[in-house]
């Protein structure tokens, strides 16, 4: 069996959130959903589970960020093609995310945007010769160059 992640993040309105993240196609597990948390899952490997911060609350002893002003984790999921990065933050963005930069080194092209919470969301795509081979040799300046920040 897969290795499998299921990342937990605190939301402020649960039915706004189950709205954003089917809109983006991803379903919710019923069977782990409730008034205090939905189960969307991203693949058969992953599964983000929206608590509201009061139920989030009951699970660390840390205080909760506010991702809106803060940032604690960036979550970045790959996808098959530039197009699919393109469409997925288009809609993301159409149902209410926030541009969040995006960047193109040839060999890699990612988009990103900051979610209806404010939490941090980069889609991937990798040239697979690159992905297979290793990056191109790139200074950070260069990188720096090919990168935008909403």
């Amino acid at each position: 069996m897969p290795t499998m992640i299921f990342v937990n993040l605190p939301v402020s309105d649960l039915a706004r959130s189950r709205v954003f993240f089917e809109a983006l196609g991803y379903s919710i597990n019923e069977g782990f959903s409730d008034e205090n948390a939905i189960s969307v899952v991203i693949s058969e490997t992953i599964t983000a589970m929206m608590l509201t911060r009061e139920f989030f609350a009951e699970f660390t002893s840390k205080s909760i960020i506010d991702a809106t002003t803060s940032t604690e984790v960036q979550l970045a999921l790959s996808a098959e093609s530039k197009g699919d990065v393109d469409s997925i933050v288009e809609q993301a963005i159409a149902s209410g995310a926030t541009p969040a930069g995006e960047q193109d080194h040839g060999f890699m092209y990612s988009k990103s945007f900051d979610d209806l919470d404010g939490h941090h969301w980069d889609f991937v795509w990798m040239d697979p010769e690159a992905a297979a081979g290793g990056a191109p040799e790139m200074t950070v300046e260069e990188m720096r160059a090919n990168t935008t920040h909403s």
